[in-house]
């Protein structure tokens, strides 16, 4: 029996690392049967879900004490896996909402709305949890735990948080019966101010994208 394989039968289930450890395997599991497209009808609640809860072990994270590697350098985890097929996916997947509005820094003063794509904050959340993960299998459990804290704070948590506010607003537009801007015309190498951002917006009702998405609008009033 390898080293890595003894080191994940031998782990309590109750241990900090394990319980990230499966937080994460199971967001990159459903993220990648998500884009696979076979269930449309559901992609975008489901990925409110995952991404949810993947926050909740980024909080965890978070909220722990600094995690300091064992070893001074990094040991090479070989190269990353090639997630553009992944990205394609979403992109397909999630047209035509896949382009949204976000504030980089909300500590920033008057910073402008910057334009994303969930299709590619998807994918490179999926590589930085990755790039743990070799670490974590390979039995390097400190440093899987300091890579996926540091790269928490310096990427996947804040790309997750603003793909979180994208989905839940999408949801709430649907289901709330609310006209859904959508940026017509937007692409992510452009750089606009509010009024910018505010022209090229098109209008699209909620029922063009609702089915498509496996979203449904909430019932009006009496």
């Amino acid at each position: 029996m390898s080293d890595a394989t003894l080191h994940s039968v031998t782990q309590d289930p109750d241990d900090f690392a394990v319980q990230i450890a499966d937080s994460i395997e199971s967001f990159i599991v459903a993220t990648t049967e998500v884009a696979r497209g076979d269930e449309p009808d559901s992609a975008v609640p489901f990925l409110l879900l995952e991404v949810s809860q993947l926050l909740l072990a980024g909080g965890r994270l978070g909220a722990h004490e600094d995690i300091v590697p064992e070893e001074r350098y990094e040991t090479d985890t070989g190269p990353d896996v090639d997630v553009d097929d992944l990205r394609e996916r979403f992109a397909r997947l999630l047209d035509p909402v896949d382009v949204f509005s976000e504030v980089f820094d909300p500590y920033e003063p008057r910073k402008a709305p910057v334009p994303f794509r969930i299709s590619d904050n998807l994918a490179d959340i999926v590589t930085d949890l990755r790039h743990g993960l070799a670490h974590y299998r390979a039995g390097r459990t400190t440093e899987a735990l300091w890579w996926w804290q540091f790269s928490y704070f310096s990427n996947w948590g804040p790309t997750a948080s603003a793909t979180l506010r994208a989905l839940q607003s999408l949801v709430s537009h649907v289901r709330l019966d609310q006209p859904l801007q959508e940026l017509d015309g937007l692409d992510t190498d452009e750089d606009l101010a509010d009024d910018d951002l505010a022209e090229e917006a098109g209008r699209v009702m909620a029922e063009e994208i609702a089915a498509p998405l496996g979203l449904r609008k909430a019932p009006a009033p009496q």
